[in-house]
């Protein structure tokens, strides 16, 4: 508009708000106006180009170590903070399944594992999944978990800066309260996860805070969003469901450390018989699953891990059925990387026969020092 000095019209447009991306390179818009008005000569408008420099050559901010530093932590806790809210949307839909409602009766309340050891049943049954590699069994594959035989018995000290496992070997000779004498991997068939916890505790004497049955099922893809897990093993000739040959799974190899996928894992874990090695059994296939279980908790704080957080922390839950929820859970997790890598623990029994089955006859004595061992170190 005309003003009393006679000069032209002009008009002033301000700048809107400078994006995220400029406001990282630095770039302003600066309108200073001095006493002599716009025209005069402490006027300045600034506005940094893309070298940075300004329209008199002068440097304008640019991107500081600070700002970078800021913008590495606001990335990593954003990316932290998104896998845990999927982990925790996971595990919601995960935990607590119907399956092991009958067991909680024979459950022991415990402690934060932050600051408290807990011990944790985990249990791997022997029914096959519909795809992967378990589902190459054949006509005659279970696939009904609840008719299932457990595979795995492992007991875990964990939490409170304490990490131990003992496995129990499946054909353990036992009494099965209303079955008599029979093998421990029979007590779920015969009386679901309640009686299998029953057993457990009476033959170990231990209470049992939470329980965790493994779902083969899922096993591989959690192993792969990981990176994978490094185990060492000697002469190894496995082959699954008839060998690839007929449609299953092989795996071979040398002795030495192997890092493995997710379906070469999976194979090791239920390996019993070694055409390479016949003095292995579930003895020995224990052992490597203990070995599986220290290469994960190492593999957590890998970088490859941390890049594919989001995808880990979404299919970890689904790798498992507990009576766990999310926030314990991942105290658990937590718990296994403060308490550091245990290595390999067997129950020591002696091989016979009964009623025509080869078995493992435990000493009592021996049972009582390795649990002992077990909560004590």
């Amino acid at each position: 508009m005309p003003n009393d000095l006679g000069q032209p019209d002009y008009k002033v447009y301000r700048a809107g708000p400078r994006g995220l991306k400029a406001r990282l390179r630095g770039e302003e818009d600066e309108l200073r106006l001095g006493p002599s008005g716009p025209d005069g000569p402490d006027y300045h408008r600034y506005r940094a180009g893309r070298d940075g420099r300004g329209p008199s050559g002068r440097s304008g901010r640019r991107i500081s170590w600070k700002r970078v530093v800021l913008g590495l932590v606001a990335l990593i806790v954003g990316w932290v903070l998104l896998s845990f809210v999927l982990f925790m949307i996971s595990a919601s839909s995960q935990s607590n399944p119907a399956i092991l409602a009958p067991a909680k009766a024979q459950l022991t309340s415990g402690g934060p594992m932050l600051t408290s050891a807990n011990t944790v049943l985990i249990l791997g049954l022997d029914n096959r999944p519909t795809s992967g590699v378990d589902s190459k069994e054949g006509g005659g594959a279970n696939t009904n978990e609840a008719d299932a035989n457990t595979d795995t018995i492992m007991l875990w000290r964990i939490g409170g800066g304490v990490s131990r496992r003992l496995s129990i070997p499946r054909d353990t000779l036992v009494n099965i309260p209303g079955h008599g004498e029979e093998k421990i991997n029979a007590a779920w068939a015969q009386g679901g996860p309640a009686l299998a916890l029953q057993v457990i505790k009476q033959f170990t004497g231990l209470q049992i805070n939470h329980v965790i049955v493994v779902d083969l099922g899922n096993f591989p893809k959690f192993i792969n969003d990981i990176g994978g897990v490094n185990v060492k093993t000697g002469k190894i000739c496995s082959s699954i469901s008839g060998g690839a040959a007929d449609g299953g799974f092989t795996l071979d190899l040398s002795p030495g450390v192997h890092h493995l996928n997710g379906e070469q894992a999976e194979i090791l874990a239920r390996t019993r018989e070694n055409s390479c090695n016949a003095a292995s059994n579930d003895l020995t296939r224990e052992a490597a699953q203990q070995q599986i279980l220290n290469s994960i908790k190492s593999q957590l704080l890998t970088v490859h891990t941390f890049l594919h957080l989001p995808w880990a922390a979404w299919d970890a839950p689904g790798v498992i059925q507990t009576d766990m929820g999310g926030l314990t859970l991942m105290q658990m997790f937590v718990a296994s990387e403060i308490g550091g890598s245990a290595p390999p623990s067997l129950l020591s029994e002696t091989g016979s026969t009964y009623n025509g089955e080869d078995v493992l006859i435990p000493n009592q004595a021996n049972v009582q020092s390795q649990v002992a061992k077990l909560l004590n170190g």
